[in-house]
């Protein structure tokens, strides 16, 4: 065979050992040469993997509970609310890490209208690969000013017949990949179902909700 003599393997025949004779040290040299290549091959193929692509962020609540929701229409609508989550975001990419170039914040809507914002982290924070950061959320208000209008109004009056609400978060912000130049918008949408519970009355059951990615750049 062509590459008896040295040991190559048979796809690298024609540019390491072509049918010639060889002493012991060409031999050695082209079987070097041969295993160079590839383990050259295979650490191009990691580093691509690692940085050439971009895992975004995983949003999680993975507890809620509101202990008040109560709406006042005069002089202006407003809310009265308490209103605490236990909230995670995930870098799913194992060799970057990420880091804000914008605050990440919190945006919580009753009917699409927004009531609440809260910053989550800081512009220049850095979360390195493969970390889960955990946020725990406590907020409320006495008289929260929200634009529900009529419908919003009625959305409101169906949930406090049935003590159910239907909220949203919002998680958004703005990051920049280790090894990447681009910077990306980052948004995950988390609809929660949020039985209503006073103190005093027995703790809900809260199921996690994996929050939705809103569709990024398409340089991101």
């Amino acid at each position: 065979m062509c590459c008896s003599e040295c040991g190559c393997y048979d796809a690298f025949c024609d540019s390491c050992c072509p049918c010639v004779s060889y002493d012991a040290r060409e031999a050695i040299l082209c079987c070097a040469a041969c295993l160079a290549v590839l383990a050259g091959a295979v650490l191009l193929a990691v580093l691509l993997a690692a940085y050439g692509f971009i895992r975004h962020a995983e949003v999680t609540v993975r507890d809620a509970s509101l202990t008040r929701l109560a709406l006042a229409v005069s002089p202006a609508t407003a809310f009265a609310y308490n209103l605490s989550l236990t909230l995670t975001v995930r870098n799913k990419n194992w060799a970057m890490s990420v880091k804000n170039t914008k605050p990440l914040e919190a945006h919580y809507s009753f009917d699409g209208q927004s009531f609440e914002r809260i910053r989550l982290a800081e512009e220049g924070f850095t979360q390195p690969p493969d970390d889960t950061q955990v946020y725990h959320l406590v907020s409320g208000d006495d008289g929260r000013y929200v634009a529900l209008g009529n419908a919003g109004v009625a959305e409101f009056k169906a949930g406090n017949a049935t003590g159910v609400f239907k909220v949203e978060v919002a998680v958004s912000g703005e990051v920049r990949y280790q090894a990447h130049y681009t910077k990306c918008k980052f948004e995950a949408k988390c609809p929660l179902v949020l039985q209503l519970a006073p103190p005093g009355t027995p703790a809900v059951v809260f199921q996690g909700v994996k929050c939705k990615p809103v569709t990024a750049n398409k340089n991101c």
